[in-house]
């Protein structure tokens, strides 16, 4: 990790503030050299800009159209290449199930969607809401063996580590459009010593916790940082500016998701605006925050453009 990064997670004046600019397969496979032209023309965000591009790689399986099937036994379903797959079969759809669920021998190293959502994954949106909502013996039954599951992947990682003071990365989609899926009491009592469990061991060896959450978050953002997250990766357009500003400042570090959900409809101008925008907001010269930032191939290049350039202008 670069050192603005480690200097803007602990508060110790980072030059620039850190950008991760993240561009999915689709829109490599669409664009190509047309994108690859954007790319290198910002080597302070991109890196090396004489890098060869497969634009036609997908590292991750569920990324490649079709069906795959997970380590818990959930079928991805996939209708494009280049974007991420959905689970359309669950394997443990009746409570009954859960008290038969073996916990899965191979490991995955825990993937995005490693706890809240791999409940979901393997009941069912519809079931798990029910069962947080009717709180049946089945599902803390269903966590603990999640739980046990990814404190091995947790320990894997550790020991893999190549050397002190690592940032390692999770991601768990916690929120909603624009609230939690459930309350935050219910959420604290189910799920907050779940992520605390898996973090202790992290931050008991000395590295630091990186936390990628989509949706709605604010009320459990402090839980977070009380379960030991270094930097949460929070979406502005479910939190808004001034709410994350209120809730992160002087608390966490701040990887700030700028609105990917607009990057297709605004203007160029839009997009600077609403870049200079958030540095406006939450810049403070000690550090506390990073831009992150995601296109797809429903973004314009002329709007890929521009983030790069506003990213690389107000940094």
């Amino acid at each position: 990790m670069s050192d603005d990064r480690y200097k803007a997670m602990l508060m110790e004046y980072p030059e620039r503030i850190p950008v991760s600019f993240g561009i999915l397969p689709a829109a490599w496979i669409k664009h190509r050299e047309n994108l690859d032209a954007i790319v290198k023309r910002y080597p302070g965000i991109f890196g090396d800009p004489s890098k060869v591009r497969d634009y036609d790689a997908i590292g991750s399986p569920t990324y490649v159209a079709g069906d795959h099937v997970d380590t818990w036994g959930c079928v991805w379903s996939n209708v494009k290449s280049g974007m991420e797959a959905i689970v359309t079969q669950h394997p443990i759809p009746t409570r009954e199930a859960v008290r038969a669920v073996t916990i899965p021998e191979k490991d995955d190293n825990c993937p995005h969607g490693f706890m809240y959502l791999r409940l979901g994954d393997l009941r069912g949106f519809e079931e798990i809401m029910i069962d947080f909502a009717e709180e049946p013996p089945e599902l803390q039954m269903l966590i603990d063996k999640v739980l046990e599951y990814n404190l091995r992947q947790v320990y894997n990682r550790i020991n893999r580590a190549p050397g002190p003071r690592q940032l390692m990365w999770f991601g768990d989609d916690l929120g909603m459009q624009d609230s939690l899926p459930m309350s935050p009491e219910k959420w604290r009592k189910y799920l907050k010593p779940c992520f605390a469990a898996l973090y202790k061991p992290v931050k008991d060896a000395g590295h630091y916790v990186h936390m990628h959450t989509d949706g709605h978050i604010l009320e459990i953002i402090p839980d977070l940082v009380d379960c030991g997250v270094d930097i949460v990766n929070a979406q502005v357009g479910a939190n808004g500016m001034e709410n994350l500003r209120e809730v992160c400042k002087d608390r966490v570090c701040l990887n700030l998701d700028l609105d990917r959900q607009m990057f297709p409809f605004w203007t160029p101008a839009e997009i600077d605006a609403h870049v200079k925008q958030a540095v406006d907001v939450f810049h403070d010269p000690r550090g506390g925050f990073w831009l992150n930032i995601e296109v797809g191939d429903d973004v314009p290049l002329e709007n890929v453009e521009a983030l790069c350039h506003a990213a690389e202008t107000y940094r």
